[in-house]
């Protein structure tokens, strides 16, 4: 499941293979991205760097143009040696990027653009973001503002909520409310400066320490190494809880919500007005 730490991870690993590299051939099944391909030839430029935003991944092209892909659920960016056996069907192929040394493959990803470079500082899916938490410069002032700003909404919906804070989804929904003790249904407004502050602080965290290269593919917020031992609390529905030993619960609040978890000791539920 891509989340910030996903998306910085895999826009690390394709500035490091292609930055400076000049694209030799460039082909794609999504109808957007081939128009401008025929009006302004990607093939020739130079990618200039690629950045995460939040859950946004964009490719800087030389001559002012940004490809800008967003993952949702399945979607996820691949490098290969030329020739190199591709580890995805190539029928899901969606973009292809090729290099003198790299092939750059976008499988399932079901969004993608080709924005000016000009439009960038206005484009609404980039600016509608909060504070990206997997920039180590983020406003925090800001996160918390946002947050506070809540009101009665429970804070589990409000982290997930990328204009609120940008980054986060539900893998570290969960296991950032519960390393930081709060209920996922406490009202975000109620919580006080403090506590609030320790979510942000935790959700950082994970995300920045998730992004770095040397944390692998596997994401890990427990520390521990051995198998299956990884999370705190996601899919963890029943079982006993890593610190307390309470059974993990798990609901899907809302219409068309997804599925929170948390551990009712560690984690207690809050106070009924």
């Amino acid at each position: 499941m891509p989340e910030g730490d996903t998306i910085a991870r895999a826009a690390a690993a394709l500035d490091r293979a292609l930055a400076g590299r000049v694209v030799t051939a460039f082909a794609t099944g999504l109808a957007p991205l081939a128009r401008i391909d025929d009006d302004t030839p990607i093939a020739g430029r130079t990618i200039e760097r690629a950045e995460s935003r939040g859950k946004h991944l964009l490719l800087r092209l030389s001559g002012g143009l940004t490809l800008r892909t967003h993952m949702r659920m399945r979607g996820s960016w691949h490098l290969y040696r030329h020739g190199e056996r591709w580890q995805r069907s190539p029928r899901a192929a969606r973009i292809r990027i090729d290099t003198a040394d790299w092939v750059a493959v976008a499988f399932d990803v079901p969004v993608a653009e080709f924005v000016r470079d000009a439009d960038l500082a206005r484009h609404r899916p980039l600016t509608m973001l909060g504070p990206d938490l997997g920039d180590p410069a983020f406003d925090r002032s800001e996160a918390l503002a946002r947050l506070a700003g809540g009101g009665p909404r429970p804070i589990g919906e409000a982290i997930l909520d990328q204009r609120v804070i940008a980054g986060l989804g539900n893998v570290l929904r969960a296991e950032t409310l519960f390393l930081a003790g709060v209920h996922p249904e406490s009202p975000a407004g109620a919580l006080g400066a403090e506590l609030l502050a320790r979510v942000v602080d935790t959700a950082a965290g994970l995300i920045q320490a998730n992004a770095r290269p040397a944390a692998g593919m596997t994401r890990n917020t427990t520390r521990r190494t051995a198998p299956g031992e990884a999370l705190w609390v996601y899919q963890r529905t029943g079982q006993p809880c890593r610190r307390c030993g309470a059974a993990i619960r798990s609901a899907v609040p809302g219409v068309d919500a997804r599925r929170i978890y948390w551990c009712p000791a560690c984690q207690p539920a809050p106070a009924a007005e």
